[in-house]
């Protein structure tokens, strides 16, 4: 078994962070203080073409796969920006052009993936709706068709990004949840071209003000007989499901990453401040109350990383990986919690200090445990169909 990361990954690795010594933790500050997103960075990654990474070559990127993916996230995240670059590459590179380049057809690829490529063209996605919450399989957003074209309406809720978006990853129902069998089937992938939806009064949307991850505004959804044409299917019609397991477990896995380079930021911050700090004539690091909490943040960052790089090599080589992906996202998650409230505990009152980065990695932090799935529904999967234990519901 060879455990080495790929040249390209490790490329990625490199590129990526060559263009982060750029930004100081200051930056970051700035951004998630000002609501604003990181659009020196984005400029910076799309230049260096290290958005088109899942673009294939011949529609103007370099053909990586999700490791490469996932190893720029943790780079960018590491670097400091920690849950302020979630983000950056899972709408537009995990979102769009992962799931394009595996689902769209010839005409949609070959409109869409030179944009993807080059950062001009962004992407969000919408699936989670107010009532259906983590059961995805009960949303009641729907399409019908009306010849050549279908009317979509309903809401949605958590949508990160459709203020940037050019286009949105829509998921509907075309089949209604009471009648589809399996419940699996009868869901349908539009794309839909949010500035058009948007001007003619189809589409519209409210932010939902957070406690963090400013960086990027999450939105309420509302779509009022929205008209898509049926070129814009992506995938096949019904079987929208088959789309989703290749945008939910990428997006587990590259929210895992992100939360293992928070999980490292937090790390060194704590590690930092405790090599620094003195108390009763030594550094506060000499105390093993202080010391003995980051060595174990130091080990639970390294075991989740096996599993986060299992789970994206795993899904490169068209293996299963769904058990991989939900135990890299909670690992990763717990990580990252677990290193932020131990650089806060080292950090002791200063913690409370909007001086130092602290209060923003935990805040940040926090979100893991909870999206886009909790913490709950993960062990509950690994409960039931890992270890056969009997369904709740």
């Amino acid at each position: 078994m060879d455990f080495s990361l790929p040249e390209s990954a490790q490329a990625v690795q490199r590129g990526v962070a060559d263009i982060c010594s750029r930004y100081d933790m200051a930056y970051w500050e700035r951004c998630e203080s000002e609501k604003r997103w990181p659009e020196e960075v984005w400029q910076d990654l799309a230049k260096g073409g290290w958005l088109g990474l899942a673009v294939p070559e011949e529609y103007g990127g370099s053909g990586q796969g999700l490791l490469e993916l996932a190893v720029a996230t943790e780079t960018l995240s590491a670097s400091g920006s920690a849950g302020g670059s979630a983000f950056t590459y899972v709408l537009t590179p995990g979102f769009g052009a992962m799931t394009l380049s595996r689902h769209g057809s010839a005409e949609q690829k070959a409109a869409l993936l030179p944009g993807l490529a080059t950062g001009e063209i962004e992407t969000c996605f919408a699936l989670t709706e107010p009532d259906a919450g983590s059961n995805s399989l009960a949303i009641s957003t729907f399409a019908r068709q009306d010849g050549s074209d279908f009317v979509v309406n309903g809401q949605k809720i958590w949508i990160t990004g459709v203020q940037r978006a050019t286009w949105m990853l829509l998921v509907a129902r075309t089949i209604p949840a009471a009648e589809a069998r399996p419940r699996t089937n009868g869901m349908t992938v539009f794309l839909v071209n949010v500035p058009e939806a948007v001007a003619a009064g189809q589409l519209s949307y409210r932010p939902i003000p957070k406690m963090g991850a400013n960086t990027t505004p999450s939105n309420m959804v509302f779509i009022d007989d929205l008209r898509v044409p049926a070129s814009n299917v992506l995938g096949e019609l019904h079987g929208g499901a088959v789309v989703l397991w290749d945008v939910l477990n990428p997006e587990r896995i590259l929210l895992g990453a992100s939360a293992l380079g928070g999980a490292e930021v937090a790390l060194r911050t704590g590690v930092n401040y405790a090599k620094e700090r003195e108390v009763f004539g030594r550094p506060i690091g000499a105390n093993q109350a202080i010391a003995f909490p980051l060595a174990q943040v130091k080990a639970k960052i390294e075991l989740a990383r096996l599993m986060l790089y299992k789970a994206a090599w795993s899904f490169d080589n068209g293996l299963p990986c769904g058990t991989e992906a939900n135990i890299a996202k909670l690992t990763a998650s717990q990580a990252a919690w677990e290193a932020a409230d131990a650089a806060f505990q080292t950090h002791g009152g200063m913690a409370y200090s909007l001086e130092y980065p602290v209060a923003r990695l935990l805040t940040d932090a926090r979100i893991g445990k909870i999206a886009p799935v909790t913490e709950e529904l993960l062990l509950n999967y690994l409960a039931t169909q890992v270890l056969g234990l009997p369904r709740s519901f």
